[in-house]
């Protein structure tokens, strides 16, 4: 009829470790990315800003404005 003796120190720390598991896994979750994500979302910034620059139009209606300063007239 002898209780079993429980390390209640031990206890505590296992509980402990298990909610810090818990958290790593979320945040492996919500922020992780393997290298080769990472790289494939940075060629793929980088294509679309080369795209959009290649599009974009020289001079433009914004050449007759009179609100736009030319930099080597600005005092």
């Amino acid at each position: 009829m002898t209780a079993e003796i429980v390390n209640l120190n031990r206890f505590r720390k296992a509980r402990e470790r298990a909610l810090r598991e818990k958290l790593a896994h979320e945040n492996r979750l919500r922020f992780g990315q393997t290298r080769s994500e990472r790289s494939l979302i940075q060629t793929e910034k980088l294509k679309s800003e080369s795209d959009l620059d290649g599009a974009r139009r020289e001079g433009g209606c914004s050449a007759g404005r009179k609100d736009d300063v030319d930099p080597s007239n600005a005092s």
